[in-house]
């Protein structure tokens, strides 16, 4: 496919390099390859932290495609930060609740909260279209002074040296070079920057194929669906397969159909063939338009490493999953925020360099939790063999009378927040704790109680490391401290007594904690959690 054939959202202004009048190699701190959402978060992260920041993308627009369009709580949380999250929760479709159907039973056999925890700011998921996301996000960085975003300008090839990257470009009105500190890649799953350094991913590729169909219909056919997420196994208008359908905004729908493994890809993206698919899940009088359609391959694939000297590797250049759990871009938002903080410390001399390998090390436990729990959903959805065809309908069977096999029904293990057991990062408890987020695990969200405008904790946390003292008076720190009443839901949520405190890192994250803290205990702490002790 050709940029020609790729349909557009919104066309973005190309603008000539100035390398090539001067015919000098620039020199840029950082630079992020690619315009998905990503690279955009990580971008706008860095640039608002007040460091300079240059985009490449081959695109000269935004690409209409839907593509994700699931987005977990946590990324949800990360665009609050960013600045983005209440335009997004005002244009998508809010949902919690998820529905399993068997066969042609109208009745689920089982359905699922991803909210359980109630009392926080933002819902488990919400739906809205990829292309709307990376808008919000170019909207932030065009008001910035010290973002350039560098439309139509391609990656060619890549140099990596001791102190940084040289990067070939290829524009419209010829090539350049210009060079780095640090090289961000995250231009995708056909990464230009990873081809070009001889790397590649290892993993496994499913032998199944699935059918995207975005469309969009009205009226009461429209009105009368929930804002669930709805899952079928083996339903009659997918005889043998699986069925998803999500909303999204615009009354467009997101359906996927589950086609096997020797299919004719061409042929079954033709509307005459797409329209049974669609008209067997919704009924017959349905009238729908295309938005559209696509042909994906199931891959839980990563790379053996995510960092290569100066040039990280984020999001789907450095990992992939099947989409069904919705890992993908949530799981890329992660690694965009934990970079980010830790490149920020980095480069203004805060933090030693080697904080950046602590990267590697968080976020492949996060790519191998997604890789891990995206493979059991596909072994469960498309069994390779009869003994688990048997185990799968046996599951199913039992579901509809017996609330034991319920949790034993995988249709992708949405995307939640990946706790980071064995960070370097962390300090491990030496108090005895009934609860709370543990070092190394995200923080959860509360009320507070205050009489102040905002009410909520990860609110007040923002993107810098802070103190969360719960009573009493926190020792003396350069760190800001936030006081928590002792009476209040969060303090439940936190096992906090009187003189309890956490060290919060800039994502979020629990870097200690202590029930009754010395000045020592903290620095020491802070220290390991920028990876200086």
């Amino acid at each position: 496919m050709t940029f020609s054939d790729i349909p557009k959202f919104k066309l973005k202004e190309y603008s000539k390099a100035p390398e090539l009048s001067s015919k000098t190699i620039a020199h840029k701190p950082v630079i992020i390859v690619g315009s998905g959402p990503v690279g955009l978060a990580a971008a706008l992260d860095l640039a608002q932290k007040g460091h300079e920041v240059t985009i490449l993308t081959a695109f000269d627009f935004i690409a209409l495609g839907s593509k994700a369009i699931c987005f977990a709580k946590q990324s949800l949380d990360i665009f609050d930060r960013l600045g983005i999250g209440e335009r997004i929760i005002e244009k998508g479709v809010i949902w919690n609740i998820g529905k399993l159907f068997w066969k042609d039973q109208t009745n689920p056999v089982f359905q699922f909260d991803m909210l359980p925890v109630t009392n926080q700011k933002n819902p488990g998921f919400v739906n809205i279209q990829q292309y709307y996301v990376e808008d919000y996000l170019v909207d932030a960085l065009e008001d910035m002074d010290n973002v350039d975003i560098r439309w139509g300008h391609s990656i060619s090839d890549i140099e990596v040296r001791n102190d940084g990257a040289r990067l070939d470009v290829d524009t419209r009105d010829g090539s350049y070079q210009i060079d780095a500190d640090y090289v961000l890649a995250c231009d995708g799953f056909r990464s230009k920057i990873r081809d070009s350094m001889g790397l590649d991913f290892e993993g496994r590729i499913f032998e199944d194929n699935f059918l995207i169909a975005d469309i969009k219909f009205k009226g009461k056919a429209a009105e009368q669906r929930p804002s669930e997420r709805w899952f079928w196994f083996d339903p009659p208008f997918c005889p043998g397969g699986t069925a998803l359908l999500h909303k999204q905004p615009d009354d467009v729908w997101r359906l996927d159909f589950q086609l096997g493994w020797d299919i004719d890809r061409e042929a079954v993206l033709k509307p005459e063939n797409v329209e049974p698919y669609v008209k067997g899940m919704l009924g017959d009088d349905i009238e729908f338009e295309r938005e559209w359609y696509s042909v994906y391959t199931f891959q839980c694939r990563r790379m053996n490493r995510f960092v290569h000297g100066p040039v990280i590797f984020v999001g789907d250049s450095a990992h992939l999953v099947s989409p069904f759990g919705a890992r993908g871009a949530n799981g890329g938002l992660s690694d965009a925020e934990n970079i980010a903080w830790k490149l920020d410390l980095v480069m203004r001399g805060i933090a030693p360099r080697s904080l950046i390998e602590s990267y590697n090390d968080e976020r492949i436990m996060g790519a191998d939790e997604n890789i891990r729990n995206s493979s059991r959903s596909t072994d469960f959805m498309s069994p390779k063999n009869e003994q688990s065809l048997a185990f799968r309908n046996a599951v199913l069977e039992l579901s509809n009378d017996y609330s034991f096999a319920r949790p034993f029904i995988n249709s992708g293990r949405l995307s939640t927040p990946t706790p980071y057991h064995d960070s370097p990062l962390s300090t491990v408890d030496n108090d005895e704790w009934d609860g709370g987020p543990k070092p190394g695990f995200p923080c959860v969200d509360a009320p507070v109680n205050d009489n102040e405008d905002s009410n909520w904790l990860l609110e007040k946390l923002g993107n810098d490391f802070k103190l969360l003292q719960f009573g009493g008076k926190a020792p003396e720190s350069d760190l800001d401290v936030i006081n928590i009443p002792i009476d209040s839901l969060a303090a439940q949520r936190y096992d906090a007594h009187h003189g309890a405190t956490y060290l919060i890192r800039p994502d979020q994250v629990v870097a200690a904690r202590w029930k009754e803290a010395q000045a020592d205990d903290i620095n020491g702490a802070y220290q390991r959690a920028i990876g200086a002790a």
